[in-house]
């Protein structure tokens, strides 16, 4: 809980919008098997032990919710199963998230619409049949949404982010689009954000040294404050593509040209 504070103190100080956590309820997302399989860490040998040694409960989330509230941040988790969409309606939070891995689990997007929240669906492992059978359910529940190009490879390498679908799902499904970014650095982001995206999501930490399997696609700290930096610069330069002279260019203009408005005089 302490890192948990630490990350979302960070989010705040780079001037992030929300935090969003992943809840799952482990009987539901893994097999017995698995759960019973051996993994080392530091709170056992299993990797029951290793996820429930990482799963926040009922406390923990109200602590995260009282945190958020005092820090005036918004959060919210993408569920991986209808035990934790339950969960988490508890808390009332203003929006939802559907995970890549979530996006053909048709009975939890159902369970998500029929709360009417914005929801953001990632569309990583998934295709254009996939894609549109989501947009249906959320259509049909009259739920607002907005999809997020996601490429579930972690780190994704630079040549596989193909940020042009940004622009294809936008046309095919008439919505708005973001991005939801696992590759290293910040380039990428950056020009997902010339795309006009209208949500940028990337996972953080306080440093890729520590435990975890998603370091290495994690923004730091100073990473993060320079990422949303550069992407509020860059949605004020896109500008509203209207092409007209501005105010600050009418005296230099006049200065400019002055020669040639003299020649046309004479």
């Amino acid at each position: 809980m302490s890192i948990c504070k630490e990350l979302i103190d960070v989010a705040v100080d780079a001037g992030c919008d929300a935090v969003k956590f992943q809840k799952r309820d482990l009987d539901q997302v893994y097999t017995q098997e698995f759960l019973d399989s051996p993994r080392d860490s530091q709170w056992g040998t299993t990797q029951r032990e290793q996820k429930e040694g990482l799963e926040f409960n009922t406390d923990q989330y109200k602590a995260i919710d009282s945190y958020c509230k005092e820090k005036k941040i918004e959060w919210f988790a993408s569920a991986w199963d209808l035990n934790s969409q339950d969960f988490l309606r508890q808390f009332k939070c203003k929006y939802n998230k559907v995970a890549s891995a979530m996006l053909v689990y048709e009975v939890l997007l159902k369970k998500i619409a029929e709360e009417g929240k914005h929801t953001f669906i990632s569309t990583g492992m998934s295709d254009l049949r996939d894609i549109q059978k989501a947009v249906d359910i959320f259509r049909s529940a009259k739920c607002s949404f907005e999809l997020m190009h996601t490429v579930s490879t972690y780190p994704m390498k630079d040549e596989d982010a193909n940020l042009k679908v940004i622009n294809t799902l936008r046309d095919k499904f008439d919505c708005d689009v973001g991005y939801s970014g696992h590759e290293s650095g910040l380039v990428i982001s950056y020009a997902a954000a010339t795309l006009g995206i209208t949500s940028l999501e990337r996972h953080i930490t306080l440093s890729r040294a520590m435990y975890g399997s998603d370091q290495a696609a994690s923004l730091e700290p100073t990473g993060l404050r320079q990422l949303v930096g550069g992407v509020r610069k860059i949605e004020k330069a896109l500008g509203d593509g209207q092409k007209t002279i501005i105010e600050a260019e009418k005296p230099i203009a006049k200065k400019l040209r002055e020669h040639i408005n003299k020649n046309l005089k004479n």
